[in-house]
């Protein structure tokens, strides 16, 4: 289990950064008024295809939604909209749609149900959705209410399971897993349906961390989020608050163990703070 050095903490850094005096670019007041709005679409494509002659598949992955007194739903409606001009084929979600404790489960179904009209839409759940962790950092202590929030959004939510679809000609498995800040990280019980070799195999998972206990199991892309690009990136320093152990990959596109991980900078934030790191909806175009 990944986490901050007793010593530095992700709440006393924003905090501290969001007290900092205006006038640059590290500034919280320029973090708050700016960038944690600014929307842009990463965009990257992956040879995958197990086909000659196959066309290509775009998937649509979102992640770390925090929707909060910091994060509106129409901000949230307006990064899902930015994606869904997109045009996907298909739709992952990789968990933290809340921060703490929420009230708009209503609403915030109403906004997230444009994902499934769109296309089929599958989701896993992040630290920050319920569970044991979450309820000692003032959250829910457990993810019923965002489980309900998947049933009024038509969203079907990969609970340590696969699922088998076809779109396009493209044979998958979606191999869902649980938080492992959690310990709800099961994946010898999500990995047991996915036995058919020609598919192509995507993993959703929200700690990218994980591709270290998935190693022994056959994936070609895992999708993660968790770390939002590291939230705050400093010039010299980086991206210094970045929650993970394995820091080469907190944000974008790699390739490791000749398998593929996209880590989303994420939609929301915490504290209201996105510096030299703009929120991002992902496209990723299989070929």
């Amino acid at each position: 289990m990944s986490g901050f050095p007793k010593q530095f903490s992700r709440r006393s850094f924003l905090k501290g950064l969001s007290l900092a005096g205006a006038g640059t670019v590290v500034t919280g007041g320029y973090g708050k008024a700016i960038e944690s709005e600014w929307l842009e679409v990463g965009r990257h494509t992956i040879k995958l295809s197990k086909v000659p002659g196959q066309q290509s598949l775009k998937i649509l992955h979102l992640s770390d939604l925090h929707a909060s007194n910091m994060v509106s739903l129409e901000f949230i409606e307006k990064a899902i909209n930015l994606g869904l001009r997109e045009k996907p084929d298909l739709i992952c979600l990789t968990g933290d749609y809340i921060t703490r404790k929420y009230n708009d489960w209503e609403g915030y179904a109403g906004v997230l149900s444009a994902l499934p009209k769109a296309a089929p839409t599958f989701a896993t759940l992040g630290n920050h959705d319920g569970g044991a962790w979450c309820g000692i950092h003032n959250g829910y202590e457990d993810s019923h209410n965002v489980r309900n929030l998947f049933d009024k959004s038509g969203i079907a939510h990969l609970d340590n399971a696969t699922h088998k679809l076809e779109l396009r000609g493209w044979k998958m498995n979606l191999v869902g897993l649980g938080d492992i800040w959690e310990k709800d990280f099961q994946p010898r019980k999500a990995f047991s349906g996915c036995d058919d070799a020609s598919c192509v195999t995507t993993v959703l998972s929200h700690n990218p961390d994980t591709k270290d206990d998935l190693r022994p199991y056959k994936w070609n892309l895992m999708l993660s989020g968790h770390t939002h690009g590291g939230q705050v990136e400093l010039p010299f320093f980086g991206a210094p608050i970045a929650p993970v152990k394995d820091r080469r990959f907190i944000k974008g596109l790699h390739q490791w163990d000749n398998r593929w991980l996209n880590v989303t900078k994420g939609i929301g934030n915490l504290y209201g703070i996105r510096i030299n790191c703009r929120p991002e909806v992902s496209l990723l175009t299989l070929v």
